[in-house]
């Protein structure tokens, strides 16, 4: 479903979610359709957010676009998302 659908089902809270579909601008990742897996605590989102696995993430429906930032440092470890 596209971000605008998920902030409606789940409005302002946060939600983890399996990223499907994204395209770059500069050092920007758009995504542009997510599937819901399931609303986090407030208290729990940055925990969930640094346990997600690979393709997941936790973002908050508050937020109109979903834009991940690119941080191209080659010392940093990165992992794709």
């Amino acid at each position: 479903m596209k971000w605008q659908e998920a902030r409606e089902l789940f409005p302002n809270q946060f939600l983890l979610v399996a990223i499907l579909d994204y395209h770059e601008e500069g050092d920007k990742k758009i995504v542009d359709e997510v599937a819901p897996i399931r609303p986090v605590s407030d208290k729990d989102a940055n925990k969930e957010f640094f346990h997600s696995k690979e393709g997941t993430m936790v973002y908050h429906t508050s937020n109109e676009d979903f834009v991940i930032r690119i941080r191209r440092d080659p010392l940093m470890k990165v992992r794709r998302v």
